[in-house]
């Protein structure tokens, strides 16, 4: 602190804060929010944030980076370009997987992906433990110890190659229960899911468009209603992953009112496309598949009524990246099913400008429920201390939006290894002209300014004392 001077001022913005809207100075020092709103003389270096919003760095609490999916296939994102795209997106935290391969110890597990992201990640990151052998040597105390180091999240499949049986899942709960974890799920029925697919590749229906019809709403509307009740029975709080369907909000909403201990999710892709997006020429639709898929307007407008309300605390991108080539979508040959390709899309750059066209520059919920589920309730739920708010003390994530600047998605104009945009000619207005990462400029005006392995990982020492989820969000300012 030269002379005495603090590090960093950001002038006269529109800051949000969970407490409401302050418009004024946001001063900086050692990486920390010293003060909100309060006039500072002198600083060591100021910048204007006049007429922009002065916003905490997203916290992104549900991608897939350096994975290999549930289909045995790696994704395309290394940490070092996943968390570029994240912050040249306005994402500064994020959670992504260490995911237990088949035999392999939970400690050996994150070890590994401990080692990749530090020696890639450019932001800073936690871990979600991927559960899928409860039979590896030494799971229970190596699950123990893991969750009191600080890896305070958990994930289980109900599907793919990779679920585990219901007895597993209460097991899972039951440890989680003890030591202090949340569990996240990925809640579709595997029968139902199987059945739909037999007959599909049986008659021949293969295309991308038959994707859709694979995986039925009712799918996830079996499965979400399950995990609620099982999270009730053991009381142990879950995370219900990617909610897609009208019927799975409601059965989430029914479950919180009887006091079970359950939080949701919904993605960019379930509130801004609907199915159609599959049915493109050839294998083109292959692009935009995913697990749940997209489903129907109705859902559209139910998922949006459902988060502004509270009943779904937040949005995650579900990053999963896949190449539209031999690497990914195609490692099967030029012309596979639907049960061959690669489930997945990049969204970690694109969450958030989506979200704010949609909540601030619309309307629909403004300034203070975007801040809500973009940042502030992803890192409460989760643990994340330091993150995901603006006041003193705080990390100095901070994101500056300009309310003005209008940017129309191009064919492969993201920042991951991707090569293609599956929101191509989607028009934003709002966008992130500046990232700071405790305080250091990462993004300045469309230039990234980051370092491989300067990303820290989140210690998570405890999770949030409430266990009910919030209810009845605020909409406007």
């Amino acid at each position: 602190m030269p002379n005495g001077m603090i590090d960093l001022v950001i002038r006269d913005g529109r800051i949000v804060t969970p407490e409401g809207i302050i418009d004024g100075d946001l001063a900086i020092d050692d990486g920390k929010i010293l003060s909100v709103g309060d006039t500072v003389a002198n600083a060591a270096a100021d910048i204007s944030a006049r007429g922009q919003w002065v916003m905490p760095g997203g916290v992104d609490p549900h991608a897939h980076i350096e994975q290999m999916s549930g289909m045995g296939q790696w994704n395309a994102d290394t940490f070092e370009t996943a968390t570029r795209s994240a912050a040249m997106g306005g994402t500064t935290s994020v959670i992504s997987f260490a995911a237990q391969a088949g035999g392999q110890t939970l400690a050996d597990t994150v070890a590994d992906y401990a080692a990749r992201a530090n020696r890639g990640a450019m932001i800073d990151y936690a871990f979600h433990i991927t559960v899928t052998d409860t039979q590896v040597a030494g799971f229970q105390s190596d699950l123990a110890r893991l969750i009191q180091q600080g890896h305070r999240s958990l994930k289980v499949f109900t599907t793919y190659n990779i679920q585990l049986s219901d007895a597993e899942v209460l097991s899972v709960l039951h440890h989680a229960k003890l030591s202090g974890a949340l569990v996240c799920v990925h809640a579709e029925n595997d029968a139902i899911i199987e059945q739909a697919r037999s007959a599909l590749i049986r008659s021949g229906h293969v295309t991308p468009r038959d994707h859709a019809r694979s995986r039925p709403r009712m799918a996830e509307i079996e499965a979400v209603e399950r995990i609620c009740r099982f999270a009730e029975y053991m009381d142990q709080p879950v995370m219900v992953f990617h909610v897609s369907t009208q019927e799975a909000a409601a059965a989430i909403k029914t479950a919180q009112a009887r006091g079970a201990p359950v939080w949701a999710e919904t993605c960019p892709h379930y509130l801004f496309m609907t199915e159609t997006v599959l049915e493109r020429p050839g294998l083109d639709g292959a692009k935009w598949m995913c697990s749940p898929p997209q489903r129907t307007q109705p859902d559209q407008e139910a998922l949006w009524g459902a988060l502004l309300a509270g009943t779904l605390s937040l949005v995650s991108s579900d990053h999963a990246p896949y190449r539209f080539d031999e690497t990914g979508k195609l490692s099967a040959g030029p012309a596979p099913g639907f049960h061959q390709i690669a489930n997945g899309l990049p969204g970690l750059e694109t969450r958030l400008p989506l979200l704010f066209n949609a909540m601030v520059t619309q309307g629909r919920g403004g300034p203070l429920a975007f801040a809500e589920v973009t940042a502030h309730a992803p890192a409460r739920i989760y643990g994340l201390s330091g993150k995901g708010a603006i006041a003193p003390g705080m990390d100095a994530d901070i994101v500056l939006w300009d309310p003005a600047q209008r940017v129309v998605y191009g064919e492969d104009d993201l920042h991951d290894n991707v090569g293609y945009n599956p929101w191509q000619g989607y028009s934003v207005t709002g966008w992130p002209t500046h990232v700071f990462l405790r305080g250091r400029r990462l993004v300045e005006q469309g230039h990234f300014l980051g370092l491989p392995g300067s990303g820290q990982w989140i210690n998570r020492p405890e999770l949030s004392a409430k266990q009910t989820p919030d209810r009845h969000r605020g909409q406007t300012e």
